[in-house]
């Protein structure tokens, strides 16, 4: 069995701007926000969402899916961040608190 590595597993966060001015924009964006919920990303805050991944090749291919669905119109970024540097996130809160998400309880096989 290889060794479980908090620099080999991987955080994919998708961050988008997109347009929500018209009927057909909120389609495409709740198309999209699906499409991540459909590929097991949760949401993290408004338009930022978060997927858990076992290596950088299973992020590679997330991060194709994400980009196989970008709307037309506005903005989707995508970054990754290794569960090392994931688990050294400060998340401050103003007056609401609410606990940091938890990270997967054990690794999620498909």
């Amino acid at each position: 069995m290889p060794h479980l590595s908090g620099y080999r597993f991987m955080w994919v966060i998708a961050m988008f701007d997109l347009p929500t001015d018209t009927k057909a924009a909120r389609r495409e964006y709740t198309r999209f926000r699906k499409s991540l919920l459909k590929d097991g990303f949760a949401r993290m805050q408004y338009s930022v969402y978060i997927r858990h991944c076992a290596s950088r090749e299973n992020a590679a291919v997330h991060i194709a899916r994400v980009e196989a669905n970008v709307p037309p119109d506005g903005e989707t970024r995508v970054i990754t961040i290794t569960d090392k540097q994931f688990e050294r996130m400060r998340v401050f809160w103003g007056k609401r608190r609410l606990p940091p998400e938890a990270p997967p309880a054990q690794l999620e096989l498909f």
